[in-house]
């Protein structure tokens, strides 16, 4: 069975959960007291796709704002990115765009990206609207998904989709239904979310 190693990052502010989108992930549990995230923590997950066995090396950088300038050393050389921000907190779609187009400027040309609207748990409180949000990230061409670490609602699914769209360093991406590869634009994407 072959096995493929992927880099992965998450990028968004503090608190948008993150950590715990990862935990959950990792250890199929949501644990309430989790910290913040001090530079960045590693984590690593094998988990079968089709025949391969697939290799997350994920990277789960800190939000706060005095750690986002080491956030390029860890998504520079990562397969795909996971930008998380919180659907009750209009600021942190700020901190969202602020980091695509960070990756526009330094990232690499091949990188595929998500876009994870978290605490989707708590709909009856949202600020975000799942609309807006998805209008953004198309005109972006990311993929988009709203998640939920404490109900682990599409926790599994973001990470397997993630690992389908990276394509493989010998070969083509795969074909059939739509992939979300980052695409670098020319002009500033749309702002109408987030």
């Amino acid at each position: 069975m072959v096995l493929r190693e992927l880099k992965v990052c998450l990028l968004g502010d503090t608190g948008v959960g993150k950590s715990s989108i990862v935990w959950w992930f990792m250890e199929d549990s949501f644990d309430p007291n989790i910290n913040p995230t001090i530079g960045a923590s590693f984590m690593t997950k094998t988990v079968q796709y089709q025949n391969e066995l697939h290799k997350f090396l994920i990277w789960d950088t800190a939000g706060q704002e005095r750690f986002r300038a080491l956030a390029p050393m860890y998504y520079q050389s990562s397969a795909a990115v996971i930008i998380v921000y919180d659907i009750m907190k209009e600021e942190t779609c700020s901190t969202l765009k602020n980091c695509v187009k960070e990756i526009w400027q330094h990232g690499p040309p091949n990188i595929v990206v998500a876009i994870a609207g978290n605490k989707c748990d708590l709909i009856d409180v949202r600020v975000v609207m799942e609309r807006d949000a998805k209008d953004y990230t198309d005109s972006i061409h990311a993929v988009f998904v709203e998640t939920s670490a404490k109900n682990a609602i599409n926790i599994n699914e973001l990470f397997i989709e993630k690992s389908r769209r990276i394509p493989c360093t010998d070969a083509s991406p795969p074909s059939g239904g739509k992939g979300f590869k980052f695409q670098r634009q020319p002009s500033e994407p749309k702002q109408s979310c987030c």
